[in-house]
């Protein structure tokens, strides 16, 4: 895997991105050399005609980045696939015809652009094809070895073998067979992998006192063989950091958790630029959300709350109101849930397009809360989920975001389980935080908001 802004992808991901933009930028070319014939070395050459194909390669490569194109969930779906890149070819004769029509100047030609988009079409979908075929070829696979058999190893080979695009093939482990985690049961699989030369050990022993062969994995280290902890490696997968055998040492000793005064301060930097200018380009549009509020529906235009911020400091926390003046007027404090009665027709819509939080950015100027970061939570809700859920209390070490990485990752969290799910995303993003990964962030919340997928 190979890790970019923080975070880690498969080299095969990498590899069908980099392929299909070699192939939308060549059908473009060769479209133009076909159409234009000896013509097309002035465009390419003196027109700036190569930096226009380039261009609309990466717009391509971005549209399809933005339709889920790159999903490890998506790739195994042939209809799925191609439904979605036909959206992305529609998406991008879209753009480059408005782009047309603003600028002349950027156009490369009618026939140019239609011949290469059917070129792109048909050689996309035969890379893409193909690329689907090689995913399940064994000599493009490495086989792996796990070395437990308890739940934090049912948990890792689960893991994997959902995940079809890491390459990656569980050739056996331990729980296999129903062993038990003893020395000898351990020991005697390692045993077997010295005669199957398996070129991967992936460790998933729940409780290593007493029970870790650790001679044998030494021996088998030295011999070339690449011995893993299971519990890094899917970090790396997943995203995230599994609290279930989180040991405090594996926080104190590991890398990252940089909260250094530097990184805070140019972070907050960050954070009042990008909400200052995000409040400069939706100005005009706030007096058409307070109208439909106030039109719509009786009470308030804002709606306020406390919130627990950085350090476990109380702050008051300001939305546009998107529920009925009265929604917790006789339950008192309960979590929104999916497709939530107590929410407004207009209200639906502004969760949605999140555009219910808008005032939050005030909340980022003055400091309250950061533009990246965990999404605050009431106080009546911390104090439980403190006492429930092991380390919750470290995700207030950093400052609460209006987007952030659990936002990105997964679904909206209305319950005692999926908020320790999003705890896992935020302790992630707490121990890899940095502006990069900040940039991937807000990169991914503007799909997030374009597919609609928040509440």
């Amino acid at each position: 895997m190979i890790r970019l802004f923080q975070v880690y992808y498969p080299v095969r991901t990498l590899v069908l991105l980099g392929g299909e933009l070699v192939l939308l930028f060549a059908s473009f070319v060769i479209a133009a050399v076909i159409r234009l014939g000896a013509d097309s070395e002035l465009m390419l050459r003196y027109e700036g005609g190569l930096a226009k194909l380039l261009v609309i390669a990466l717009i391509g490569i971005l549209s399809a980045y933005y339709f889920d194109l790159y999903s490890p969930q998506n790739l195994p779906s042939k209809n799925e696939t191609y439904f979605r890149l036909l959206m992305v070819f529609g998406t991008l004769s879209f753009l480059l015809s408005v782009a047309e029509y603003i600028i002349p100047g950027v156009s490369v030609g009618r026939g140019v652009f239609t011949l290469g988009m059917v070129l792109a079409v048909f050689s996309v979908l035969c890379w893409r094809a193909l690329y689907v075929w090689l995913l399940t070829k064994p000599f493009l696979r490495e086989q792996v070895y796990v070395l437990g058999s308890g739940v934090k190893a049912e948990k890792f080979v689960e893991a994997i073998r959902t995940r079809t695009d890491l390459g990656l093939d569980i050739v056996g482990w331990t729980g296999a067979n129903n062993s038990l985690e003893t020395y000898d049961n351990l020991t005697a699989g390692i045993s077997n992998l010295i005669q199957k030369q398996i070129p991967r050990v992936v460790v998933a022993v729940t409780d290593r006192r007493g029970t870790l062969p650790v001679r044998e994995l030494l021996e088998l280290r030295l011999k070339g063989v690449l011995v893993e902890d299971s519990a890094t490696l899917l970090e790396k997968i997943t995203g995230k950091i599994s609290i279930d055998d989180l040991r405090p040492s594996a926080m104190i000793f590991a890398e990252g958790f940089k909260l250094n005064e530097g990184i805070l301060l140019g972070r907050r930097l960050v954070s009042i630029l990008v909400s200052l200018a995000i409040l400069l380009m939706l100005a005009p549009i706030l007096p058409f959300v307070i109208l439909a509020i106030k039109l719509t529906s009786p009470g308030p235009i804002f709606f306020s709350q406390i919130r627990v911020g950085r350090n476990g400091k109380n702050f008051r926390l300001y939305k546009f109101r998107t529920m009925r003046q009265d929604a917790e007027a006789n339950t008192g404090a309960v979590w929104a849930q999916q497709n939530d009665p107590r929410i407004t027709p207009v209200g639906r819509f502004l969760r949605k397009t999140r555009l219910d939080e808008i005032p939050q950015l005030w909340n980022v100027v003055r400091g309250d809360m950061g533009f990246v970061g965990p999404r605050p939570e009431r106080p009546e809700f911390v104090q439980w989920l403190v006492e429930a859920i092991p380390y919750y209390h470290l995700r207030h070490i950093i400052r609460p975001g209006l987007t952030g990485w659990a936002q990105v990752k997964y679904q909206y969290g209305a319950s005692l389980e999926e908020t320790k799910e999003k705890l896992q995303y935020d302790l992630y993003y707490a121990k890899h935080m940095c502006l990069a990964l900040d940039l991937l962030i807000i990169f991914e919340t503007v799909k997030t908001v374009i597919l609609r997928r928040g509440q």
